[in-house]
């Protein structure tokens, strides 16, 4: 019984990691106005290895529609520069000595379709991640199914797919709110 106890919130544990992980990929979808949080997956050149933007340089908002990246070391300013071009977030640096300026454009219809669909093929790989949770769960059951009486196994497989379900949930409340504000902005 112990043990089932503590393979639940394991298997909860891993399922809202898939969560954690679709949240920063959401926030990484430009939605038309700035935020800190889309230069995140940028990496920089520095010293002689790849590190977060935010290890260089400080990232602020100083009007809706506009970054301003505030790199502290003077020789990394073209690395950072070259981090953010490269990152694919269709942004544009202009720089100003060791400011570099991002203004985030306005989105059309087209390109908000298209983050609309990358939105939910990041959810549809965060659910698949719930459901690879809950097979190996379902694995572990069959192998703990001699040791434990039926009605045991029955529960535990009622907890497991009720964590399922709450993970799907979860992921779809996400993808629906970010749909929502995508197509609203």
């Amino acid at each position: 019984m112990a043990t089932a106890t503590h393979d639940i919130n394991d298997i909860k544990r891993r399922m809202a990691g898939a969560s954690v992980s679709l949240k920063g990929e959401l926030s990484g979808l430009r939605t038309g106005r700035a935020s800190a949080h889309l230069l995140d997956p940028v990496m920089v050149d520095a010293y002689g290895s790849q590190m977060p933007l935010q290890q260089c340089a400080s990232v602020t908002i100083p009007e809706p529609r506009m970054i301003a990246v505030n790199v502290w070391d003077k020789s990394l300013v073209k690395a950072v520069e070259k981090g953010i071009v490269d990152s694919n977030l269709g942004l544009s640096p202009a720089t100003d000595g060791q400011t570099i300026r991002l203004r985030i454009p306005e989105l059309n219809e087209d390109r908000r379709k298209e983050l609309v669909k990358l939105a939910h093929k990041y959810a549809e790989a965060a659910r698949v991640a719930v459901r690879h949770v809950r097979r190996d769960a379902m694995d572990i059951l069959k192998k703990l199914e001699k040791d434990h009486g039926k009605d045991e196994i029955e529960r535990f497989t009622a907890d497991i797919q009720k964590a399922t379900d709450a993970g799907i949930a979860e992921v779809d409340h996400m993808v629906s709110a970010k749909e929502k504000e995508i197509l609203t902005v």
